[in-house]
Parts: C-alpha cells; structure tokens; sequence
C-alpha cells in the first residue's frame, strides 16, 4: 500500500498563490496516474485535477481549469498543484489519491 503525505497548505488572501506537494512511498510511483482531490466543510469530496504516469496528459474540473496546475517528478516521487487566483470558494482539505490510497490532507483557506 503506498503511503501519501501532502504539505503546503495554509491560509492565504484571495488572489493568492499556493503549491500543494505530494510525497509519495514506494518504487512505482512512475507507473500511476495521481489525482488531487478536495473537499469543503458540509460537502462532498470533488475531483479536483488528475495527472498520468508520465506527465504528458492532465485532466482539471472545470472550477480550477485555467487556475490550477497540475505536475510530478517522478524521480522524488511528488506530485505538485500549483494554485494561482486562489477564491474564497476554494478553501477546502485537498487529498492526494492514488487509486485506492489517500493521504491524510492539507487545509486550504482563502481568506482576507
């Protein structure tokens, strides 16, 4: 079972900029695709942007398109989000998943 550690969450001003990290276990980390994923308190978790093995091909919600960016060093096993024009309505706990693994979360907060 691969283990999942997010860091790089915090509280930040609209209009902000954040970089969410993934670090993840395990020597195959270059064979999976890797996903963020968030969830806002009284809601459901949403998908949020998804990446494939290589990198070559990414996937983002509509609500982040154009805003967040997704990317992975497969050689230290991380996957990143990159967040630019943070909103209000992006505060959430955002996840890395892998398949059936997620990591325990990083608080978001965007707020003046």
């Amino acid at each position: 079972q691969v283990q999942l550690v997010e860091s790089g969450g915090g509280l930040v001003q609209p209009g902000g900029s954040l970089r969410l990290s993934c670090a993840a276990s395990g020597r195959t980390f270059s064979n999976y695709a890797m996903a963020w994923f968030r969830q806002a308190p009284g809601k459901e978790r949403e998908f949020v942007a998804a990446i494939n093995w290589s990198g070559s091909s990414t996937k983002y919600a509509d609500s982040v398109l154009g805003r967040f960016t997704i990317s992975r060093d497969n050689a230290k096993t991380t996957v990143y989000l990159q967040m630019n024009s943070l909103k209000p309505e992006d505060t959430a706990v955002y996840y890395c998943n892998k398949g059936e693994s997620w990591g325990q979360g990083t608080q978001v907060t965007v707020s003046s």
